[in-house]
């Protein structure tokens, strides 16, 4: 998979410090954190929607890549897993510490792009990685992700599902500039600006083979845990959304699940 070059990543991080700081507010939007201090057994909605895919992660050295302002990391802590958030943006792993510092969960952050996880993690020292490549012998890899079909589409359009943006990785990212974020917020971004490519499924499952794991799992959805196309999707009461009219017409997201084997 393509690699960002630096001025893209800036770019990025500036725009997920942002989101960041709106997301981690304590007013009751963005990620409604203050839910997580008040309930110490809460778990976010997106570990509970793949509790039984996830199993019994009592006691698994766990790395959470992307962790952001980590409610799902410290959600893994909950379930019993000793647990390592990694995040690229510094504010995002600043509000985590915080948060963890509120509810007492024993959850450890490091801020490092995910290029870098291997300079600043344990190479071969987890046994579940979650949205992430890394595993020692026998660990597995834990991925839920919006497929490549949702990225494709153009979300400005709400009359109907429109393929607009290449489903392949191209040499050149999409540019996009956005003041609005993908949970409600008390003020409009300031860092607007990101870049994305697109990546097809069978790359990313050829990225995990490449890699040396073992494909255990795959799963598609017709759900996604944010209102990725706005005008066109109903909110079920497990904090999903998944499409009204057109229900069920494409996969909304997936869970891949692969394993390093013993040697």
């Amino acid at each position: 998979m393509r690699i960002t070059v630096p001025a893209h990543l800036d770019t990025n991080r500036a725009n997920w410090d942002d989101r960041a700081s709106a997301h981690a507010a304590r007013t009751g939007l963005g990620y409604q954190v203050q839910r997580y201090v008040d309930d110490p057994t809460l778990l976010s909605e997106v570990v509970r929607f793949d509790l039984d895919r996830l199993g019994d992660i009592k006691g698994l050295r766990t790395a959470h890549l992307q962790c952001h302002i980590g409610i799902d990391t410290l959600s893994l802590a909950r379930l019993g897993a000793h647990v390592t958030g990694l995040d690229f943006s510094p504010v995002g792993v600043a509000e985590a510490r915080a948060l963890v510092a509120d509810t007492g969960d024993a959850v450890d952050f490091v801020q490092s792009d995910v290029y870098a996880a291997l300079s600043v993690l344990d190479p071969g020292g987890f046994d579940l990685v979650y949205t992430g490549i890394g595993a020692a012998p026998g660990g597995r890899l834990f991925l839920r992700e919006g497929p490549p079909i949702l990225w494709a589409m153009d979300e400005r359009l709400a009359d109907d599902l429109h393929l607009r943006f290449s489903y392949f990785e191209q040499e050149t990212p999409l540019e996009w500039d956005d003041d609005s974020t993908y949970v409600a917020t008390d003020r409009p971004m300031t860092a607007t600006k990101t870049y994305e490519w697109n990546h097809g499924l069978g790359e990313i499952v050829t990225a995990l083979l490449t890699a040396g794991l073992q494909l255990t799992m795959l799963v598609e959805h017709d759900s996604v845990p944010w209102e990725a196309l706005p005008g066109q999707m109903v909110h079920r009461p497990d904090g999903e959304f998944a499409l009204d009219t057109l229900a069920g017409v494409a996969p909304l997201s997936y869970t891949i699940q692969a394993v390093k084997p013993r040697l």
